[in-house]
């Protein structure tokens, strides 16, 4: 049997039914979201790695390279990341696979680029795009392993709490994650 690491987190489950009426703000001139398409396998390894090393973003990590390779061929599912002067600083995962409703699997900052005022900017981008597609709904979800700005910045996006529940994980060991000693069961 692997060795794991028992992790507890309450997740919170969002909801949005219509675009948001606000105009959205715009990008610093040198931030500019890229549709990553085809998206390789070693790339988005990077991206998820990065952008959820402190978050304890495990489901992926733990994916075989054909599973990944399986699901980032989904014609559903579209990754854009957010280039800034050249360099990747977060990316965003939609997955409309629940069509009408588009779902924001993962969305992130690399750590360098968290405090930036780059979160709801690129959020933004993400709800935009889905909305764009002729989505009729959408939602995302985080928890308390996630950052404590990730609740506050989608609340302010427009999404609305439809449900909480409490998981526990089974991390592996191998995986090599740091895990919060407030989240280890």
């Amino acid at each position: 049997m692997e060795a794991v690491v028992r992790v507890g987190v309450t997740v919170t489950f969002l909801r949005m039914d219509r675009p948001p009426a606000d105009p959205a703000r715009l990008f610093p001139p040198d931030a500019v979201p890229v549709r990553v398409a085809p998206c390789s396998v070693l790339f988005y390894r990077y991206l998820y790695g990065n952008v959820g090393a402190a978050h304890v973003w495990w489901l992926r990590r733990a994916a075989s390279d054909a599973e990944l390779e399986a699901l980032l061929r989904q014609p559903e599912v579209a990754i854009t990341a957010l280039y800034v002067g050249g360099e990747p600083y977060g990316f965003y995962e939609l997955d409309a696979r629940g069509w009408p409703d588009v779902n924001i699997s993962y969305f992130g900052l690399m750590p360098h680029a968290v405090g930036r005022g780059l979160g709801p900017v690129f959020l933004r981008h993400a709800i935009d795009t889905a909305w764009a597609s002729g989505a009729r709904g959408m939602t995302v979800n985080t928890c308390t392993a996630d950052s404590p700005r990730a609740l506050p910045t989608y609340l302010r996006a427009g999404f609305r709490p439809v449900r909480h529940v409490r998981e526990v994980w089974n991390v592996p060991v191998r995986l090599g994650l740091k895990i919060p000693p407030g989240l280890q069961v």
